[in-house]
């Protein structure tokens, strides 16, 4: 499923419509039913992660060459934002496939690509991705994990923390220094399996939302693994690990998308049917500006989200931009959004008996991981002022 070289953002081709009615019925039907519940235990929802394997949504980013189903970026962040609009933690399972494997596309050899691609394309197991630390969050270049080479092996030492869907991921992509000397450029990037002996994991952390998709530290002792699972060449890790969230935020951002959207269908349907006064509280100005608000916030995103979608399809220049305003004001409107649809419900909407309370809760960690919105706003002032130099 490519884009069309001339391809108008404005109108989505048929195909990504027809796409988004598919991942909505199995949204609607598989996922919508089982959030709450999801939300409530904390617990990954393995029955929906084998239904989009089923449906092979879960990773369709793949390429078919390596087995999978070859969707373009634009049509990865509508199975996103379908889901999330069901399920903020259930959209991790093929958001976060994405982001772990992203690298391995963009820089890897064809056979780390033959060997790992297929098995995820094929429901044998789940990718993360490991760049965050205890004292190296937005400072990632500060990472301390260290590989030391051992004749045709690497040798991993160290904890990776903040690692989404850590435990019941089955692969993970690992950035560590290869190199002390040289900063960013000795950081290099390794495949590195669940089962590799001297691979553990920490208690999962506990969550103001997303809860359905655990969290939780990596520790790496003394895993030795062969010398051919390094991605790229040596030094290139970080390189990677940039160009990879250029590519990977605005899927954070069709994440914020689809929970934003999920609030403006609910409480559209909610102030037409409460009343106050004799009459629907959708019938007073103050609620309807409201709701228009919410749904004008939301279709901004989805224009931002869908371009910079497009232009990472096209590895245009400007994608490290438009990615990370994508990413930003996409999870910016989502808060916004699902704060006025809890005043929307009033009281009803600070309880758990409603969705709009989770959705909140759900929405607050967009402006947080794969860069906080601070980090976003330093990533677009820079590519601004380096393209438009002063003479």
């Amino acid at each position: 499923m490519r884009v069309n070289p001339g391809f108008d953002l404005y109108t989505l081709p048929e195909e990504h419509e027809l796409l988004r009615k598919t991942v909505r019925e199995l949204a609607d039907d598989k996922i919508a039913p089982r959030a709450a519940e999801i939300d409530e235990a904390a617990e990954f929802p393995w029955d929906v992660h084998d239904a989009l394997v089923a449906a092979e949504l879960h990773a369709v980013h793949v390429p078919e060459q390596y087995d999978g189903v070859g969707a373009d970026a634009i049509a990865s962040a509508i199975v996103i934002e379908e889901v999330s609009r069901a399920c903020a933690a259930s959209a991790l399972i093929p958001a976060v496939n994405k982001l772990g494997t992203m690298g391995l596309m963009l820089s890897g050899s064809d056979e780390l690509k033959k060997a790992y691609l297929p098995r995820l394309a094929g429901g044998e197991g789940m990718f993360s991705y490991c760049l965050s630390e205890p004292e190296a969050g937005s400072d990632a270049a500060g990472m301390k994990t260290r590989a030391e080479r051992d004749r045709d092996t690497w040798v991993l030492n160290g904890v990776k923390r903040w690692i989404t869907n850590a435990g019941v991921s089955k692969f993970y992509t690992v950035m560590a220094v290869t190199d002390p000397d040289r900063g960013a450029n000795g950081i290099s990037a390794f495949v590195v399996e669940k089962e590799d002996g001297g691979v553990s994991f920490g208690a999962p952390e506990k969550k103001l939302g997303i809860k359905g998709s655990p969290t939780a530290e990596v520790y790496f002792d003394n895993v030795r693994i062969p010398a051919d699972r390094m991605i790229g060449e040596q030094g290139t890790g970080f390189k990677t690990a940039l160009r990879t969230l250029d590519h990977t935020r605005l899927t954070i951002g069709a994440q914020a998308l689809g929970i934003a959207q999920g609030a403006v269908d609910y409480c559209t349907r909610y102030v037409q049917e409460r009343k106050q006064f004799g009459k629907p509280i959708a019938e007073f100005q103050g609620v309807s500006f409201m709701l228009a608000d919410m749904a004008m916030k939301t279709e901004a995103a989805r224009s931002l989200i869908y371009t910079a979608a497009a232009l990472s399809e096209r590895l245009a220049p400007n994608l490290t931009f438009m990615s990370a305003a994508a990413k930003c004001f996409a999870s910016d409107a989502a808060m916004e959004v699902t704060t006025d649809g809890v005043q929307l419900l009033g009281g009803y909407g600070y309880t758990r008996d409603f969705p709009l309370e989770r959705m909140m809760r759900d929405a607050k960690i967009t402006q947080i991981y794969e860069g906080t919105n601070q980090i976003q706003r330093l990533v677009m002032s820079r590519n601004l002022l380096k393209a438009n130099p002063v003479r």
